[in-house]
């Protein structure tokens, strides 16, 4: 089968060999974002919270690019390197969604590429 790939040049580029996203019938899946400039292709400054918001700014480029909206979103999966982060991170990603939210899962992992603090992926539905 093919796979129906999905990309935004709002969004940074792959840093490995992905696609942002790929189409499984109606469901988007999106690769993990990383909190990446994609004007500068590097990692930005700052803490959890801007890292987290950054991270969903990419992540909406490729949702949109994909003729979706965030309100589309019904899974997320969240990378912390600290779990100490966790209230910062959860204060951006409220800042992203409303009632009823996605699901979500919020795990801890030893590294992230490029020492970013977050790394965000989600599944999102075409209605």
């Amino acid at each position: 089968m093919p796979r129906n790939t999905t990309h935004s040049d709002a969004a940074p580029k792959a840093i490995g060999p992905y696609a942002q996203a790929n189409w499984a019938g109606d469901l988007l899946y999106c690769s993990g974002q990383t909190p990446i400039d994609p004007a500068i292709g590097a990692l930005i400054d700052g803490d959890v919270e801007a890292q987290t918001h950054r991270c969903f700014d990419n992540l909406q480029a490729v949702v949109e690019s994909a003729g979706l909206t965030m309100d589309d979103v019904v899974k997320c999966n969240v990378y912390l390197v600290d779990m100490g982060d966790f209230a910062a991170m959860n204060r951006a990603y409220a800042a992203r969604f409303v009632a009823p939210y996605p699901s979500r899962t919020t795990v801890a992992v030893a590294g992230l590429p490029l020492n970013a603090r977050v790394e965000i992926e989600l599944i999102a539905k075409r209605s």
